[in-house]
């Protein structure tokens, strides 16, 4: 590993084992192994052929662990340049068709995506107020019954209609995962 470079292994899936290599940047913490593995845990082992939006993308470990497990598209949304050029060399070296990188802000990209995704992974940067900007356009993204991904110091506690399924604390992150019960009523 090189000066400047930090390094994550997808811990599942048909990549496993391959290394993730990501400029390090201030702020950028990849979501460890523990942490990848309780979520899949929780989810299952394969996405066969899920939809997933990983905003906040950063190393990418949440959406190629995604892809690795049989997600059909993973988009990944990141503002940092340099960091989405990372997202999208691993996207080349490992194969990843059906990996799309957007550099945007994830408020401004929402605003714009009209697609709607089985899961989102939610890792704004620690300590920031972004959850809150962005929550209101997260159930219009999400599919009947899809499910959302929270990584953050204090975890979502405003949760309204939603429904924390899961939840666990990893080292100084809280992980959740939430569903929103009413979205298998509504038309897609």
């Amino acid at each position: 590993m090189s000066k400047g470079k930090g390094e994550v292994r997808i811990i599942g899936g048909q990549w496993r084992g391959r290394a993730v290599i990501f400029a390090e940047r201030p702020g950028l913490r990849p979501t460890p192994g523990r942490g990848r593995e309780t979520l899949f845990n929780w989810l299952g082992q394969t996405l066969t052929g899920w939809h997933c939006l990983d905003l906040y993308a950063g190393s990418g470990a949440l959406g190629f662990e995604a892809r690795s497990r049989g997600a059909e598209r993973v988009v990944m949304v990141e503002r940092d340049r340099q960091v989405c050029a990372s997202l999208r060399a691993n996207a080349e070296r490992l194969g990843a068709e059906g990996v799309s990188v957007q550099c945007a802000e994830a408020r401004d990209w929402l605003k714009r995506d009209c697609a709607t995704y089985d899961l989102i992974f939610l890792d704004p940067p620690f300590g920031s107020d972004e959850m809150a900007h962005i929550w209101p356009w997260i159930a219009r993204r999400l599919r009947p019954g899809g499910w959302v991904y929270c990584e953050s110091a204090q975890g979502v506690s405003e949760l309204g209609e939603w429904h924390e399924v899961r939840s666990t604390k990893v080292g100084q992150a809280r992980l959740q995962l939430l569903q929103q019960p009413q979205m298998q009523e509504k038309d897609e």
